[in-house]
């Protein structure tokens, strides 16, 4: 049954996990990154998708982006600042119909925990100029474990 002092809990629980999402993610708006450029210099270097994707930590659609496909061997890029973050090596089929990655490049993200959706996740981001790519989870194949799921839009890829 469901009392009074449960439904304070659970309220409590949401209203502490929006707050920590929210200095977590304002603390992290403050911080510097190398790659700095103001909102319309970003919104002109940057299509309409990449913009929401990278600057406003959007999510593309599964299987709407063609690195999904990429087979290539090469390296795949950061969008906005052109940091190279993960190899065509580290690439594998997750089928969730997003670029999956077991490894990221040395030095090439960072990361931060995110809440948008109420329950923890860790958010990457790139190194560099700060931009969402995506999340990792720990479902991922060996060696790792990890499962870098990253938005298409939010990289460019280039063949070796």
């Amino acid at each position: 049954m469901l009392t009074r002092r449960h439904l304070l809990t659970l309220a409590g629980t949401g209203g502490l996990a929006v707050t920590i999402g929210c200095t977590s993610a304002e603390s992290e708006a403050a911080q510097k990154f190398e790659f700095n450029l103001t909102d319309a210099e970003w919104r002109k270097r940057l299509t309409p998708a990449q913009y929401r994707v990278l600057r406003q930590e959007g999510t593309e659609r599964p299987g709407s982006s063609p690195l999904d496909q990429e087979k290539r061997k090469g390296i795949f890029a950061c969008a906005g600042c052109g940091l190279p973050l993960y190899s065509s090596t580290t690439k594998y089929d997750s089928g969730t119909g997003w670029p999956s990655f077991y490894a990221p490049l040395k030095n090439a993200i960072r990361t931060r925990t995110d809440y948008k959706i109420g329950v923890p996740r860790t958010e990457v981001i790139c190194r560099r100029c700060g931009g969402h790519l995506g999340h990792v989870f720990n479902d991922g194949p060996r060696p790792t474990g990890k499962r870098y799921c990253m938005n298409g839009v939010a990289m460019t890829f280039r063949p070796a």
